[in-house]
């Protein structure tokens, strides 16, 4: 294996751990503590505003600086703290204000760490999806453990997982390799020449369209199967299966990207998404189509997402790697999942399994977005 592989692997399963039991179930303990569909709405797009600020302060004081790991660092052990009043939270804007929090300083972490993976592995970044892989197999172990715990104990346990998991994580960043990298030169070039790119818009918006399209799965899936009469661990099942296919995915995306354009790849993984909500919509319950939407959650989520990491990567170099992947995180997953979940939460109640219905044509708005705005640029992956 190349150097730093189980620490920056095991960083990435305890961080995708915590997302496991955060995805899943936190909108469940919202469900628990009275709060209603519109009201879980704006909670669970909190963490998903403060993603549209937050990854860009970090990843512009860690270019500028070159302290990347010390941020990581930081921003792990202010999460932790941050949490702690959890609980005895059980107020909406009380609730609010506590993730807005959490979130701001956990949000520092992840966009900074594939640059930091990306310069560990060097000329092997190709093997990217290969350490990220491992956040996928400690999604899966929180979402099977966490739904089989919830079971059989009572939802009130969710905090202190999550509290624990948040600590655990600070303490995973003390065994990450020690290294900082040179501050970016003035004659570096502009982020703003980037940003007036077409290429660069159009993979933004696709990239925000294609993540406002999960917000219905993100945010109601859980309480949807459950409204259905499945158990908190078939729910638990259905979560890890797709991730699953993720890792599945993870593990051949290297070949992949060798044979196939960028482009086409992200274009592809659109059009599978849209099929996934579709399929959830219509058939939510048959478990065979189910099963059948979870697999395609290695083209919705992993192929989109490796994709994208490459694709910034090489667009925006290394003197703006940390801005770039910011971008990525805050205007694709952060303001995307952040529209997704509140309308989501606005017209749950009134439209229910439609909103995936809606979802899908958001979906394939982005592959259009896609395929029209960024044609012949950085056309592969090779």
């Amino acid at each position: 294996m190349f150097p730093y592989y189980w620490r920056l692997s095991g960083f990435y399963f305890l961080y995708f751990s915590l997302l496991g039991t955060l995805a899943p179930y936190w909108s469940l303990y919202l469900k628990s503590l009275g709060f209603s569909a519109a009201a879980i709405g704006l909670l669970m797009a909190v963490p998903q505003i403060t993603k549209i600020g937050a990854p860009n302060l970090w990843g512009w004081l860690a270019d500028c600086t070159g302290q990347r790991l010390r941020i990581i660092r930081f921003g792990n052990l202010a999460a932790a703290i941050a949490f702690v009043p959890v609980f005895w939270v059980d107020r909406v804007w009380s609730m609010a204000l506590l993730l807005a929090s959490f979130s701001f300083f956990w949000n520092a972490v992840l966009a900074q760490f594939e640059v930091v993976t990306l310069r560990a592995l060097g000329d092997q970044a190709h093997r990217y999806s290969q350490v990220r892989l491992w956040g996928s197999l400690g999604f899966i172990c929180a979402v099977l453990v966490v739904g089989w715990a919830l079971d059989r104990l009572p939802i009130s346990v969710l905090p202190w997982v999550m509290a624990s998991l948040l600590w655990l994580l600070w303490l995973g960043t003390l065994l990450l390799p020690a290294g900082s990298t040179a501050p970016r030169q003035r004659g570096a070039g502009g982020i703003k020449a980037l940003l007036a790119r077409r290429d660069v818009q159009a993979f933004i918006a696709a990239s925000f369209l294609m993540q406002a399209s999960h917000g219905p799965y993100y945010t109601f899936y859980s309480i949807y199967l459950s409204d259905l009469g499945f158990s908190k661990f078939t729910v638990g099942l259905l979560w890890a299966l797709g991730v699953i296919a993720e890792v599945g995915l993870f593990l051949v995306f290297h070949r992949l990207l060798r044979r196939f354009p960028l482009r086409s790849l992200l274009i592809a993984s659109l059009l599978l998404a849209a099929l996934r909500w579709a399929m959830i919509g219509l058939c939510g319950a048959h478990l065979g189509w189910l099963i059948a939407a979870q697999l395609l959650h290695a083209a919705s989520y992993a192929s989109f997402h490796s994709a994208s990491i490459a694709w910034v990567q090489h667009t925006f170099g290394e003197h703006h790697a940390g801005q770039g992947q910011a971008l990525y995180s805050s205007l694709g997953y952060g303001a995307g999942w952040a529209a997704g979940a509140g309308l989501s939460g606005l017209f749950w109640t009134s439209l229910g399994p439609i909103c995936f219905l809606v979802a899908g044509v958001v979906a394939l708005a982005a592959a259009g977005v896609a395929w029209r705005g960024m044609g012949g640029t950085l056309d592969t992956g090779r």
